[in-house]
């Protein structure tokens, strides 16, 4: 039987300290979590007044109840659902063949094509450019304003194309060219079959972009039926910034945008509960996959 190893005290030392940043880490990221699960069924004053800074107090279920009787609020969510379920496979569409591409070693000019691609990344035509090319286009105000300029992202083809460069060996190719296969069928039953891992961190990237993504949406989208959640849950924080200012109007006036500032709060809170919830069911089904692809893309010796 092997002894075991015995700890020197400065062992000890350095495994109390890694423990400590641990949960100082820890607390850091589970405080605000708890705060907004907290507030959202807390009495809005009490909330406002600092009375409430961890576990709920007052507990009402209003914010919860206007929320899902809202239907602007689930008018957004359903939008929200399809620009991330139509944008995110337009960008593996646009992505996962495009990488491929350029990990081929026998493609004529890949080198130009990524020196192109990766200019992109250091520079931008700037906002204004950017919405007379989607206005020419006559996207704005439709939901392919919100998925065609994001088509793909450079870092993401970047990591995409090192992967299939590190993990396609010559030889699997070759392979598939003597057995007949031409290009097409060599991608879609050989090299896709074999990227799970990859798929699924970039579905996963790019599905948490476009769930979060709101600034597009108050650029390029008029029309509030079209509007996504993030865009809704932004308007509920205007209103309550405007009714925090209102010292200068009326009594009345003050008072009931007090008492919408009140249902805004509770609102908030709960929006944010429910628009963060698909994220965090959907992650512990990609988490094997995000653990296996972690490591996608970096440089393997």
């Amino acid at each position: 039987m092997i002894p075991a190893i015995k700890e020197t005290k400065g062992d000890k030392v350095f495994l109390a300290i890694v423990y400590f940043v641990l949960i100082l880490a820890l607390a850091a990221v589970a405080y605000p979590l708890i705060y907004i699960l907290s507030a959202s069924i807390s009495n809005p004053n009490v909330v406002a007044s600092g009375e409430m800074w961890l576990f709920p107090k007052e507990i009402t279920f209003e914010g919860y109840n206007r929320v899902f009787d809202d239907p602007a609020i689930w008018n957004g969510y359903l939008n929200t659902i399809i620009y991330t379920a139509a944008g995110t496979a337009v960008n593996l569409a646009v992505t996962l063949p495009a990488a491929y591409a350029m990990s081929r070693r026998d493609m004529i000019g890949r080198n130009l094509f990524m020196g192109l691609f990766m200019v992109t990344m250091f520079f931008s035509g700037g906002l204004v450019p950017t919405y007379l090319v989607v206005k020419d286009l006559g996207l704005v105000n439709s939901m392919w304003a919100l998925i065609l300029p994001a088509a793909t992202s450079v870092w993401n083809l970047i990591v995409c194309r090192t992967f299939f460069q590190s993990s396609m060996p010559k030889e699997l190719q070759e392979a598939a060219e003597i057995d007949g296969c031409s290009d097409f069928q060599l991608f879609f039953r050989i090299v896709l079959p074999l990227s799970t891992a990859l798929i699924a961190v970039m579905a996963l990237f790019f599905g948490v972009g476009h769930w979060n993504n709101y600034f597009s949406a108050m650029i390029y989208l008029n029309d509030q039926a079209k509007y996504p959640l993030q865009l809704v849950l932004r308007q509920i924080l205007v209103l309550q910034q405007m009714s925090a200012q209102s010292g200068a109007i009326n009594a009345d006036m003050a008072s009931s945008l007090n008492n919408k500032a009140e249902v805004a709060a509770l609102v908030k809170y709960a929006v944010i509960i429910v628009s963060t919830l698909p994220v965090i069911a959907l992650y512990p089904f990609l988490q094997r996959y995000f653990v296996q692809g972690v490591m996608i893309g970096s440089v393997k010796g």
